[in-house]
This record gives structure tokens, sequence and C-alpha cells, in this order.
């Protein structure tokens, strides 16, 4: 009696796992060095799949059930172990319990920036971080790629594990999908669902996994590139850039006084209201003037003609103005810079790069402000 019950001991009779925790993703049955006897009850409950491995080989899966482990029913097992005539004798495998419910809201994060090309601004840095859900669709790829030996695999190790793999699946597929940066930063939602067709071959192919989820929330950029998407949303809002400068203009007229802004912009009207006059019919050069005086050369007293020769028109602002730079357009016209140099690269604005400076030609100023 003492020996039958000592070997009642040394063999399991039943194999079966109760998961009373949330973030457990694979689990080996502790065998204590016991054998499993010839008919035993495994029992595997829903959201769960166990998996055999005999000296290091994948053996039988077992689905949600109570299965009787006879020679029928692990054929794989039967025949790694060589049973031509079905087996008696106990025997020993490792018996691995695999998750397979949905694990919500895991995280995901850049730690170093990803360099991507875009075409409105070239080769940018971009970090991004978010939430993803998954679950295990491969339990023998899953245990052999991210879970190993582990005898409790734990979703805190799974994180560890796989959040640099997920980082890196991530950008693979954004330079896959070519999607711009202007896009990345502003349509979250429709990205992951965009990217979820590109990630999810690479993840159930490597690891065994399918993400059903992918949810970008928060993309940042360098703070050069953030400035530009700033300026083109400006230049959005503002809508037509000529009223917008002469908007500028007028309120300088209205608020400037006597200061630099003021003065800029009274210059500049009077700049326009002579350019209208220069060009009215009947104006100064409209041939309905006052004629000029025969010899062309300046008068002398009485009305005669000088002999003296006339002088050289003096370029106005004192010679330096006839090209000038950005800043100086912007300081006549009291405007922004950014407001001359956003009009330059539209096109609006006539200028002349030379290397990476603008400059621009007092005529040039005249046909925007009248164009």
């Amino acid at each position: 009696m003492a020996l039958m019950d000592f070997l009642s001991k040394q063999f399991i009779d039943i194999i079966e796992w109760v998961d009373d925790s949330r973030d457990t993703l694979s689990f080996r049955f502790p065998d204590q060095d016991k054998e499993i006897k010839r008919g035993a009850q495994l029992i595997v409950r829903e959201s769960q799949v166990a998996q055999f491995v005999y000296l290091g080989q994948f053996g039988d899966t077992f689905g949600p059930g109570k299965h009787d482990l006879v020679t029928d029913n692990i054929p794989i097992l039967s025949d790694l172990k060589g049973w031509k005539y079905g087996f008696e004798s106990p025997f020993k495998a490792d018996v691995y319990y695999v998750v397979t419910r949905l694990f919500t809201g895991n995280k995901w994060g850049t730690a170093n920036p990803v360099m991507m090309r875009d075409k409105d601004f070239g080769i940018v840095r971009m970090r991004a971080y978010g939430t993803f859900d998954f679950q295990v669709v491969d339990p023998k790829l899953f245990l052999k790629e991210v879970a190993g030996t582990d005898d409790h695999f734990r979703l805190d190790e799974f994180n560890d594990t796989m959040r640099s793999r997920i980082v890196s699946v991530f950008s693979e597929a954004l330079a896959k999908a070519n999607v711009p940066v202007l896009d990345v930063a502003q349509r979250y939602g429709e990205l992951g669902e965009a990217l979820l067709p590109i990630i999810n071959p690479a993840v159930a192919t490597k690891y065994g996994l399918e993400i059903k989820s992918f949810i970008v929330e928060n993309v940042s950029l360098p703070p050069e590139v953030e400035e530009a998407i700033d300026k083109r949303g400006a230049m959005a809002a503002v809508g037509n850039l000529n009223d917008y400068v002469k908007f500028q203009m007028a309120q300088g007229l209205e608020h400037g006084g006597g200061g630099p802004g003021g003065m800029g912009a009274e210059l500049a009207m009077g700049m326009a209201m002579a350019q209208q006059m220069m060009n009215q019919q009947g104006g100064i050069l409209g041939g309905q003037g006052t004629p000029p005086v025969q010899g062309g050369g300046p008068v002398g007293a009485g009305g005669a003609p000088s002999s003296a020769p006339a002088p050289s028109a003096a370029p106005a602002n004192g010679g330096g103005m006839d090209l000038m730079t950005p800043a100086q357009v912007a300081q006549m016209l009291s405007v922004n810079e950014s407001d001359v140099m956003a009009s330059l690269e539209s096109g609006d604005l006539k200028g002349k790069r030379i290397g990476t400076q603008w400059r621009i030609t007092r005529a040039a100023v005249d046909q925007f402000l009248h164009g």
C-alpha cells in the first residue's frame, strides 16, 4: 500500500493552470520532476493554449478543452519519443501554457529620433510615442523568439524585450508608407490605421504576434521644423500675401507716428503714389505735361539754358537702397522680415539670390506693391 502511494505521487494525473493574473503571457507547468502517466487529463481554458516541448523540440499543441493524453492525441510527441506501438509507460515533457487573450494599452516610444526623408523639409529627425494592443497567434514562434524557456513570462518582461523591436518595425513601416511630416504631426489616428497593414506581417512572421491596434499619441519634431510648420500655417491663415503686406503698411501709417515703422510706411506709400502718377495717362510721363526745356540742360537765371552739366541722379537713400536686403525692405514697408522672405520664396516679390542672401531692387518692390 505504501509502495502504491509512493508511485502515485511520482506521476501527474491532471495538468491545468488557472491564470489569476492579468500580466502573464506564458507559464510552464511545474512538474517537480514528476512524469506524466498515460491517460492523464490536460485541461486548457479559454484564452489559453498548451504547448508540449520534448527534449527541446516542439511537440503537440492543444487548444481550449479537456484532453486525454493517449497515443492518438499526441502524434507529434509519440513520433519524437519513438513509440512504435503506443506508449504505456509514463513520460517527461515540458508543458507551456500560452495566453492568447488581447493585451491592451501597451506603451511604445522612440528612445532616439527616427531619421526620415520628407519631400517638404528634406531629412528630418522625429520622435513618437503611443500605445498598441496585441495577442499571441503563433505559440511556438512566440515561445521560440520572445518568451524562451522562462517559466513565468510576464508583461513587464515583454515590454522590456519588445519595445525596441516594435519601434524598429514602426520606423521601417513609416519609411515604407512615405507619409509627409505634416500629415504625421496632424493625423495621428489615420496614421496608426495606415501603418497596421505594414507592421503586422513583420511582427507575425518574426514574433508570432498580431497587433490589433496601433495608436500614435504624439509626434515631436526638431524646433526648426516645428517653426517652419507654424510659418506655413500662418501663411495659410493670411491668405493673399500681397494684401497682407499692404494691410501692414496701412497699420504702420495709422500707428507708426514718427517712429521708424511709420516713416518706412510713409515712404512706401509716397513711392506708390508717385508711381501711380507717373503711370497715369497724361501724367508726368504721359506726354501732356509741361514740355521739357530745349536742349535738355538745366535752366539758368532768366530762363536760359545753363551751360553747366546736369548732375547725375543720386539713388534714393544715399545710393545704398537700389539693391536692398530683405531686412531693409521689411523696414521700408513696416512689416516683418519673415513676410518679405515668404514673398520672395513664393515668387510674389522678385529678387536675386546670391549665395544664401537675397537682394531686391526698388523696381521689384514697386512692382510687388502695385502688381
